[in-house]
């Protein structure tokens, strides 16, 4: 989720910035209902395949963004590690499209925040 809306924000803002994805505990498929939700605001990231989260590529990132408090990534090198621990609709009782609707707008918000310290 991450990944698609934040290389459309960075593009409408014109900023050249290089986005990865990959998990601290890939699974094999993207989640039909994060994928549906993104698709909903115009995001594509049907052709993604999810994949794991190697040491290389925490040392070649400029800033590596961990989504919720339970991954863990290890600093390495001069790489900073933020950790944005987004709201989990599911605490609430809002499960499916809706939660996945929920944690997208939430997301979708920290990356605005990172755009405009981008672009400071």
């Amino acid at each position: 989720m991450a990944a698609g809306l934040a290389r459309r924000a960075f593009a409408e803002a014109g900023l050249d910035v290089a986005v990865s994805s990959a998990g601290t505990a890939a699974g094999t498929t993207l989640n039909a209902q994060s994928v549906e939700s993104l698709l909903e605001v115009g995001v594509d990231v049907t052709a993604e395949v999810p994949r794991q989260l190697t040491e290389d590529d925490v040392r070649s990132a400029d800033l590596v963004v961990v989504l919720g408090a339970e991954a863990h990534v290890e600093p390495l090198g001069d790489t900073p590690v933020e950790v944005w621990e987004t709201d989990e609709p599911s605490a609430r009782g809002v499960e499916g499209l809706e939660r996945m609707r929920l944690v997208r707008d939430d997301i979708a918000a920290r990356i605005t925040g990172l755009v405009e310290r981008l672009r400071r």
